[in-house]
């Protein structure tokens, strides 16, 4: 099936996110897509969603779906359409965000009919001390447009969607509690910024500020660390004992995991 019409959302402040959306796009092949861009900001007013099926991608962070994306997501409205709920994380675990993801999909009147969930490189990872470097590869998106492909293929019987029984994804509810915020913050090397502006431009929650030296606030930062990535003088970096504990114990790279509302997969559960 050719779909004429799909949405991609995402939350992406590194972009791994959007290429993982963008790749399942791909293999669902629409003849039209738009796109809902969270990273910067939240939608002015309501988003009634009319296409024919949208795909929803956020990062995970600590095991949850972060507040910021929740936020920014909070006026969206499937109107009963399909979607596919995906979340990326950085090698370690997702734990319950892609059930709650898929939870707030029903909440906000969509249908799930497939969901997963990818690698991307971790928000920590350092040279020297990668994790989950160079994720999502080429591999990983391969895998996601196949999936988009075989989703497309399935889901041609509207009938079908509309009777399909509740199914599962990996996660607990109630979901875990969100971490305590840590105090730190990506720092700026003085002697190596130029004060281009570019981590304040990228930062997408306004975090980052230029006084004497550019500096994060602690409150609002999200330890996405976009600033340190895309830094083009390397000025920018993020000490923190946790890059060293997931670089000793999540060495062994993870694969996507894929769920679908059809038996082929996930199988379905009786009411």
């Amino acid at each position: 099936m050719k779909y004429t019409s799909s949405r991609l959302i995402c939350f992406s402040p590194t972009h791994s996110s959007h290429l993982i959306g963008e790749s399942i796009i791909r293999g669902l092949d629409p003849q039209d897509l738009t796109e809902t861009d969270l990273t910067y900001e939240k939608p002015d007013g309501t988003v009634d969603v009319s296409d024919d099926i949208t795909v929803i991608v956020v990062p995970v962070y600590g095991g949850r779906v972060p507040l910021t994306a929740l936020e920014r997501m909070e006026n969206i409205r499937g109107n009963g359409l399909p979607v596919i709920p995906v979340v990326v994380y950085g090698n370690r675990d997702y734990e319950d965000a892609l059930l709650e993801l898929k939870d707030w999909c029903i909440a906000h009147n969509f249908l799930p009919i497939a969901a997963a969930a990818f690698i991307g490189e971790h928000s920590y990872s350092r040279p020297g001390r990668p994790i989950a470097e160079g994720r999502p590869n080429g591999n990983d998106l391969q895998i996601a447009e196949q999936f988009g492909k075989k989703i497309a293929e399935k889901s041609s019987d509207t009938k079908e969607l509309n009777a399909i029984a509740p199914w599962k994804v990996k996660g607990n509810f109630p979901y875990k509690e969100r971490g305590t915020k840590t105090p730190q913050t990506p720092v700026t090397i003085a002697e190596l910024c130029t004060q281009c502006g570019l981590c304040i431009g990228i930062c997408p929650v306004g975090a980052i500020r230029l006084e004497n030296e550019v500096v994060s606030e602690a409150d609002v930062c999200i330890k996405c660390c976009a600033c340190v990535k895309y830094c083009p003088n390397e000025a920018r970096v993020f000490d923190t004992p946790y890059t060293d504990m997931l670089f000793r114990n999540f060495k062994y790279p993870r694969v996507p995991e894929l769920f679908y509302c059809w038996n082929f997969s996930c199988p379905r559960i009786r009411p």
